[in-house]
């Protein structure tokens, strides 16, 4: 009995080793962003400080569009930056732990997008009086669906 309790034991922590997990290890990703955009700048400095290791590529206007048109973004979901990360396609002001979520349980998706600019939402001031907004999951067929929602702050 209690071979197979140390057998199941070190079966059962291997499969947990193997499964990647980026709760507590730094995340690289890649941003594509305007050079002369602030907002832009300080959702870098969020991701930073949220466990992301952030290689920012600075495009000028034609060819960020072009860039997200080859990637697959909807019109309606487009915002002023735009990521690589796993594989994955982040749209503009995403919260970093909808990021998290995405990568660990590895959706199905193109990825995620906050459309517009949204007042609160990171790197667009202060959350604390943010307005209300969703996060998108941009479905491979084009389709997008809620991903998580915030809810106003005053």
């Amino acid at each position: 009995m209690f071979r197979r309790t140390l057998l199941l034991g070190t079966i059962s922590s291997a499969f947990l080793l193997s499964f990647k997990s980026y709760s507590n290890e730094l995340i690289p990703i890649h941003v594509f962003k305007d050079p002369n955009c602030g907002c832009c700048k300080k959702w870098i400095e969020i991701l930073n400080k949220e466990g992301f290791i952030v290689t920012p590529e600075d495009m000028f206007s034609t060819d960020l569009v072009q860039f997200k048109i080859n990637n697959n973004i909807p019109l309606n979901m487009v915002s002023c930056h735009t990521a690589k990360i796993n594989g994955y396609i982040i749209e503009g002001h995403v919260p970093p732990q909808d990021i998290k979520t995405l990568i660990n349980t590895q959706m199905d998706a193109i990825g995620l997008a906050v459309p517009e600019m949204p007042y609160g939402s990171p790197g667009m001031g202060p959350e604390d009086k943010r307005e209300a907004y969703d996060v998108y999951l941009i479905k491979k067929n084009g389709k997008t669906t809620i991903f998580n929602s915030y809810a106003a702050k005053s």
